[in-house]
């Protein structure tokens, strides 16, 4: 696992992104906490927090902690990272709060802000988001467990040129069935993640192990069936005279 963190290293730097999804999925550790106290409820429990590009398919990075401001800020900056110099891509995840602070921290510049009177103190400088940094989060509305309604809200940036790159990109819509379906890969490849499973990691150090070595296979070994398929095009109309295969 040592081996391949370095070989992700190695191989990950510089990354030129139009988009980025990011999300967290519930784990089960086998082994109970002696640290939790009187929340029992929690033991055993643990969030893997995961980033993606939706277009080469690579698992930017992960993180194992709880669900808390501190973790995501540690996804945040995992992804930062690795980004080109100027590059800042389009991010998207669901409607927990956290993953806006993270990317405000990361991705934001201090502001002079103007002066309302002649007299008195010059304000203060303000920590402001890049004007090239957008953000948006699909909210999902459940009852009984199951999801009734599905919103899009936008915190940094305009609509207008989140849709100008999401045509750019892949996915036509503001959405999140990339990482999810992603979060579905991992599941399958890491048997700690699975669920009703008996091969529970009993910690973290060893969920992390696996979660290494399924990115590097993820990332260089395993073939991506997505990866070969045309760039989608305009049906063509009726009547034009043309026809399409679609592969």
């Amino acid at each position: 696992a040592e081996h391949m963190e370095a070989v992700s290293a190695y191989l990950m730097h510089d990354l030129e992104l139009s988009q980025v999804q990011v999300d967290e999925l519930w784990a089960l550790l086998g082994r109970r906490d002696d640290n939790e106290g009187e929340e029992g409820k929690q033991r055993g429990k643990r969030w893997v927090w995961a980033g993606m590009d939706p277009v080469s398919k690579l698992m930017l990075g992960y993180v194992v902690g709880d669900r808390s401001l501190d973790c995501t800020q540690l996804l945040i900056h995992m992804i930062a990272v690795l980004l080109a110099p100027g590059c800042v891509p389009l991010f998207i995840s669901d409607g927990w709060s956290a993953y806006g602070t993270a990317l405000l921290t990361h991705f934001g510049h201090w502001v002079q802000m103007p002066r309302r009177h002649k007299r008195g103190a010059c304000p203060k400088p303000r920590w402001q988001p890049l004007p090239q940094l957008h953000y948006a989060q699909v909210v999902k509305k459940r009852f009984k467990g199951r999801v009734v309604s599905v919103s899009h809200r936008v915190i940094y940036g305009s609509l207008e040129a989140i849709t100008t790159a999401l045509t750019n990109s892949v996915g036509q819509v503001i959405n999140t069935a990339f990482i999810e379906r992603f979060n579905l890969s991992l599941r399958q490849h890491v048997p700690a993640l699975g669920r009703k499973v008996m091969s529970l990691a009993k910690g973290e150090v060893g969920l992390s192990r696996q979660l290494t070595l399924v990115q590097a296979y993820y990332n260089f070994c395993l073939p991506h069936f997505s990866l070969r398929l045309p760039l989608p095009h305009p049906r063509p109309t009726k009547g034009n005279g043309s026809a399409k295969v679609w592969q």
